[in-house]
């Protein structure tokens, strides 16, 4: 069944709609934002309930951010599953805004579809996009797998037992970016290092605290001193059992430091604030379509540690400046192209 089939088979009954006043309603009713009186409107859909998930609270600041810049109400579509995610996305084309904005590769297929079915609908994917996008959809996309890197070359620094690991969601090409360039990171320091990934899946991949708890306590048990941690709001069970084993983790998208103190070394961050209201404003200025992706060059990823506040960020690489500066050098060197980080996506 096409994702447009879905989404007119699918119910009013589960979908939740959050305003900027965090109210809740079904789909099919959706409540007024509370943004200001405007007569633009923009729609966000996400394919999870945001919760603690620290990638979708960036992009509702990103999208509060490009909604208040552009004179436009901000709506909040929470899915909770690709039931929910059909119809959200649809009723947010009811409602015929001046942009739809859709978050993860969850929505490709819908990407894929939605764009040619509504023509004069424009779109924004973040963090992915269709092989062949339609000429109303934009995309925004991330080259995290650089920042990744970088904060393997920092474990690579400080590890001592020479075993690192990583805990990622799940086992596909675009999320191993957040783990097979860790490892790389690290080994390019030192070859001897081991590096284990392993994978969170089940039923609920990026919101399963306890299984990412047991994958890190895994990885802890085996030796591993410093493990990345990908699994969305699955974080903070790495973060716990880091703390009760006796290891170090590292954070994704935000500044995760202050989640669990005394154990998180650094995060590899996406800047959403940054991307989504670059997007929005050449969209609404008449120029949409076709993908940009962000990498270290232009500041769109990075490491908590390199900002100018790492000093205050709660980041245990605060303590390390030595470390710090030989990343700032391995940094400019990818800028430069002096080293070419493989992408896990792309195979290259």
């Amino acid at each position: 069944m096409s994702f447009r089939r879905k989404a007119l088979a699918a119910t009013a009954a589960g979908a939740c709609l959050v305003t900027t006043a965090s109210a809740c309603s079904s789909a099919g009713s959706p409540s007024t934002g509370a943004s200001g009186a405007s007569d633009k409107l923009i729609v966000l859909v996400t394919p999870n309930p945001i919760g603690v998930n620290a990638f979708l609270n960036l992009s509702v600041e990103g999208a509060k951010a490009a909604a208040t810049a552009a004179g436009a109400t901000l709506k909040t579509f929470e899915s909770t599953d690709p039931t929910s995610m059909a119809q959200n996305l649809q009723s947010a084309v009811d409602l015929k805004p001046e942009l739809v904005i859709t978050v993860s590769f969850s929505f490709d297929d819908a990407m894929a579809e939605m764009p040619v079915d509504y023509p004069d609908q424009q779109f924004l994917q973040i963090d992915s996009c269709p092989e062949k996008p339609a000429a109303n959809l934009t995309c925004a996309r991330f080259k995290e797998y650089e920042s990744v890197y970088l904060a393997g070359v920092e474990a690579g620094l400080l590890s001592e037992k020479k075993k690192v690991g990583a805990v990622v969601a799940l086992d596909t090409p675009f999320i191993r970016r957040f783990a097979d360039p860790f490892g790389a990171g690290a080994q390019s320091v030192d070859s001897t290092i081991g590096f284990t990934p392993l994978f969170v899946g089940g039923n609920n991949p990026f919101s399963d605290p306890a299984r990412a708890n047991a994958q890190a306590t895994t990885l802890g048990e085996d030796g591993a001193d410093y493990v990345m941690a990908s699994a969305s709001a699955g974080n903070t069970g790495v973060f716990q059992a880091a703390k009760a084993g006796g290891f170090y983790a590292f954070g994704v998208d935000t500044n995760q430091c202050g989640d669990e103190k005394g154990v998180v070394v650094d995060n590899a961050i996406k800047r959403l604030d940054i991307a989504i209201p670059a997007a929005v404003e050449k969209i609404l200025g008449g120029q949409p379509g076709g993908s940009t992706e962000y990498g270290l060059a232009d500041g769109g990823v990075g490491l908590t540690g390199l900002q100018d506040d790492v000093a205050t960020s709660g980041c245990l690489i605060a303590d390390h400046p030595d470390v710090i500066a030989k990343v700032k050098e391995i940094q400019a060197k990818i800028i430069s192209g002096e080293i070419t980080v493989a992408d896990p996506l792309t195979a290259k």
